[in-house]
């Protein structure tokens, strides 16, 4: 069973090399997020006998994304039906993709399973291995940022898909204790301080606004929301509904097919991209 969350593609990419290789089920995230922002309840989900446990996602401000972080701690599953022993424990990983490094990414993933006490009490307080891809770079938030020159994207995809087919194939034979991570310079501190900057300060739809000679009200954008935070559709013009649910994975700016949206001033003539 594998819970991944995609923004711009990326991390899709990844997770169906990976449902393909491991002949295991994909479940997006953000299909649970209506349940995540109005606190209801998911129902458990059911581990087959063997069934591997897999997280993929995208690193945001060097951590786990916020709506991946609440649906972790409230993980629920069934993992006892069909002849597994109560004492089995379902072999667990992870794979996040960034632009660049990751920092302590994985550390933030494992606080959550440390406080789901159901994932506890099955031994699976971190998972038995974890890898980051390094993919063509989507976050375009900061003056200095910007998407990834077309030979340097090609680069990083050509490389990722070989780093992939290694990934499946360790994830196939179940490999523990496995840790290929980009944690990059000063991991804790980009982790800590700057992505709690990141969080309490970036992360955020009020910035988003729409250039009107340019919308064609196609919709693209609020069709493309993984959270939902757009009111728009074909012929209408998007209006963010500033409900905190916004992870500012800048999937609407990079799908616009006339590069109406803008970041505040910060996006201005930057380039788009998404996972093609």
């Amino acid at each position: 069973m594998i819970f991944y969350f995609s923004g711009t593609g990326n991390t899709r990419w990844a997770a169906i090399q990976i449902g393909a290789a491991t002949q295991e089920r994909l479940i997006n995230i953000a299909d649970y997020s209506d349940y995540l922002s109005a606190d209801k309840d998911i129902e458990p989900f059911a581990l087959k006998e063997g069934e591997r446990l897999g997280f993929v996602f995208p690193v945001h401000g060097w951590r786990v994304p916020r709506l991946v972080r609440s649906f972790v701690s409230r993980l629920r599953l069934k993992p006892f039906g069909d002849g597994i022993s109560p004492d089995s424990k379902p072999f667990c990983y992870a794979v996040c993709t960034a632009g660049d490094s990751i920092g302590k990414t994985i550390d933030t993933l494992n606080k959550c399973l440390q406080a789901n006490h159901q994932l506890q009490a099955m031994g699976i307080s971190q998972p038995d291995s974890a890898y980051s891809l390094i993919m063509p770079e989507s976050y375009v938030g900061l003056p200095f940022m910007d998407v990834d020159p077309s030979e340097k994207e090609k680069r990083k995809k050509e490389k990722a898909a070989q780093q992939l087919k290694a990934i499946c194939e360790d994830l196939r034979e179940r490999k523990t204790g496995i840790s290929h991570l980009t944690e990059g310079p000063l991991p804790w501190f980009f982790t800590h301080i700057v992505g709690g900057f990141f969080e309490h300060v970036l992360i955020t739809d009020k910035r988003f606004h729409v250039v009107e000679e340019r919308c064609v009200k196609c919709g693209i954008c609020a069709n493309v929301c993984p959270v939902g935070d757009i009111s728009g559709g074909k012929g209408k013009q998007p209006v963010w509904l500033h409900h905190d649910d916004c992870l500012t994975c800048f999937s609407c700016y990079h799908h616009c097919p006339h590069h109406a949206i803008e970041f505040g001033r910060q996006t201005q003539k930057k380039g788009q991209y998404y996972y093609k």
